[in-house]
């Protein structure tokens, strides 16, 4: 599959989102966030229709994972929620106390069940942001400081290996995860971008990276070993997550701060491709703090 290309790009009908993410393939079909409207959305099998409202909050939606028994884990506003039925419940809001005004941006499940989540400050302060780690207890905990801008993060099918994006500054990391703790270690730059920003990633079946390249209309795809494998260009400039379904590669997009946002700007784009994407994974949080 090495190097560049182009694709034949369809965008689904109806609205174009001010910050679309969060791209997840669960269950046959796809869901994305559209971050500072507060929608959970739910897209059909084919870009024939819009995307359909499944839940909507009153603050920040970075992103969600499934949870096990039904509904939803979130990372929302300042912390992490879990949505079902209706209600929104909290596990812990641990960026309320924060000296600059914070958000919950990307997140995702890892194969083990725990659920992972960055946050930032709403100007973007270098280094005010965090990546959690929510456990089968519930429980919240930070691991990784320092951060500006954190995407991802993205697992390979064991869990072992996951890969987080620090999107201001241009850097992919990558590090061992214990399967049984949680706990991270070997935290190593993986790929780094000029000029642009890596933002929301996915791993394949064969084990590589792909990464929305926001500011630059891209995908990447990287090899194990960090090597860049192949540049898919798309008609609009801002894709902040993609999506392996088997079959297509699904883009979410942003229209913020574009002057003079094109069509495709704030869509989202599916392109035929026959490469296989791990399947949204599940989280199996067994005690919920109310």
């Amino acid at each position: 599959m090495t190097g560049s290309g182009e694709l034949v790009w369809t965008a689904w009908p109806g609205e174009r989102f001010e910050l679309g993410e969060g791209l997840r393939h669960f269950d046959g079909g796809l869901v994305m966030v559209d971050i500072l409207s507060g929608r959970l959305l739910g897209l059909p099998q084919t870009a024939d229709a819009p995307a359909r409202v499944l839940a909507r909050l009153a603050e920040p939606l970075g992103a969600v994972a499934p949870l096990a028994g039904g509904g939803w884990i979130a990372a929302a506003g300042t912390g992490i929620a879990v949505l079902g039925s209706g209600a929104v419940r909290w596990l812990g809001r641990p960026e309320d106390d924060a000296a600059t005004p914070m958000r919950m941006n990307d997140g995702a499940a890892d194969p083990h069940g725990r659920f992972w989540a960055g946050s930032m400050a709403y100007d973007n302060e270098p280094g005010a942001g965090s990546l959690y780690r929510v456990d089968l207890d519930g429980t919240v905990h930070r691991v990784l400081d320092g951060l500006t801008v954190p995407n991802g993060p993205a697992f390979d099918a064991d869990g072992v290996t996951m890969y987080l994006a620090d999107s201001a500054h241009g850097v992919i990391r990558r590090c061992t995860v214990d399967p049984e703790t949680g706990g991270i270690d070997d935290v190593a730059e993986f790929a780094t971008v000029s000029d642009a920003s890596p933002d929301g990633m996915a791993v394949d079946a064969e084990g590589h990276l792909w990464s929305a390249i926001w500011g630059a209309g891209q995908v990447h795809r990287y090899a194990p070993d960090g090597a860049l494998d192949r540049k898919i260009t798309l008609p609009a400039v801002q894709p902040t997550s993609v999506c392996l379904t088997g079959t297509r590669l699904v883009v979410t997009t942003a229209s913020i701060g574009l002057a003079d946002p094109a069509d495709a700007d704030g869509a989202v784009l599916a392109a035929p491709l026959p490469v296989a994407g791990l399947p949204a994974c599940v989280a199996k949080i067994i005690d919920q703090p109310r």
